[in-house]
C-alpha cells in the first residue's frame, strides 16, 4: 500500500473505529482523522445537539459536506457510522484508499452500546439498534474493501488483521 493513501474505517457505533484507528494509525505510522469530532467542530457543537436541534436530515447534509471537504493524505480515517449514506462521500473516501468495515453482530453491539439516545447516533425516531443494525449492515457490505470479523479480538488482533489485509506490515517500534 502506499503511504500516502488513507484508509477508512466503517462500521456501526460502538464498533471501536476510534479506539482501532488511534492504534492503527501509530502501528502504520500515519495520521489519525476522527470525521465525528471534525463535524462536531465545524457546528460548534455536539453531535447529540445537532440531531436534536436540526434534525436527521440536517445532521446527514452536514456530515456529508464534512467528509467531501476532507482533504488528507497517509492517514487513518474514522468515520461515523452514519457516513456510508452518501454515496458521493463513500466514493471520495474509497478512491483515497482501502475501505475497511469493522464488522460485529448486532448481539456484541447490544452490549457495547449502553447511551444509543445520547452519543449521537444518527437513529430514526422509533428505531433501535437492532433495526439500524440491519439497515446498514448491506451499506458496510458494498463499501468495504475488506470486512474484518472483529467479536472475540483484541484491538491489537484487529489491527494486524487490517494491516495484514491491506499489504502493509507493522511499523517498527
Amino acid at each position: 500500500m502506499n503511504p500516502e493513501q488513507n484508509i477508512t474505517l466503517i462500521g456501526m457505533p460502538g464498533a471501536g473505529k476510534s479506539t482501532v484507528g488511534v492504534l492503527l494509525a501509530k502501528a502504520a505510522q500515519l495520521g489519525f482523522t476522527d470525521t465525528d469530532l471534525l463535524l462536531q467542530a465545524r457546528a460548534g457543537k455536539p453531535l447529540q445537539r445537532i440531531l436534536d436541534e436540526e434534525g436527521v436530515g440536517a445532521f446527514l447534509v452536514q456530515e456529508e459536506a464534512c467528509l467531501l471537504d476532507l482533504n488528507v493524505r497517509g492517514h487513518v480515517i474514522a468515520t461515523g457510522g452514519s457516513a456510508v449514506y452518501s454515496d458521493r462521500a463513500m466514493r471520495r473516501l474509497k478512491a483515497g484508499g482501502p475501505v475497511v468495515w469493522l464488522e460485529l453482530p448486532i448481539e456484541a453491539l447490544e452490549g457495547r452500546i449502553t447511551n444509543l439516545h445520547r452519543r449521537g447516533v444518527v437513529l430514526p425516531h422509533g428505531w433501535n439498534l437492532r433495526r439500524l443494525w440491519a439497515e446498514r449492515t448491506p451499506l458496510y457490505r458494498r463499501w468495504a474493501d475488506h470486512a474484518v470479523a472483529c467479536e472475540g479480538k483484541t484491538q491489537e488482533e484487529i489491527v494486524a488483521e487490517i494491516l495484514a489485509r491491506i499489504g502493509r506490515e507493522e511499523s517498527p517500534r
